[in-house]
């Protein structure tokens, strides 16, 4: 399987796991493969662009989409094997998913099972 194939797996997997109260608010956000990420941000695996819902106010309206983009090469790189490419692909959805929720980095790892 390509791994855009993949990807799009594991991302129909992650929306699916999520549960459904969650699952409705998540809307107007894009989800896009870069093979490598922009000059400056360094090795990241993802990153998630725009106001997560906890900060949004009445005023937040006809906005373009927000995105979470995932960085293939990055992401290959720490997980060369098949069954550990899902898996950091599936970590990264779901850490990126939670910025779009609001959530901080120490509230991901915990809420990832990485300690913190």
């Amino acid at each position: 399987m390509e791994e855009r194939e993949i990807i799009a797996s594991v991302l129909q997997e992650v929306l699916d796991a999520l549960p459904p109260p969650l699952r409705e608010r998540l809307e107007n956000v894009e989800f896009v493969v870069w093979d490598e990420a922009e000059r400056g941000l360094g090795f990241v695996l993802g990153l998630y662009q725009g106001v997560p819902l906890p900060k949004r106010g009445l005023g937040y309206t006809f906005v373009l989409p927000d995105r979470i983009v995932l960085y293939l090469k990055n992401i290959r790189r720490i997980a060369p094997q098949e069954d550990e490419f899902r898996r950091k692909v599936r970590d990264v959805l779901l850490h990126e998913i939670g910025h779009y929720f609001g959530f901080g980095e120490e509230d991901l790892r915990r809420l990832l099972g990485e300690g913190g």
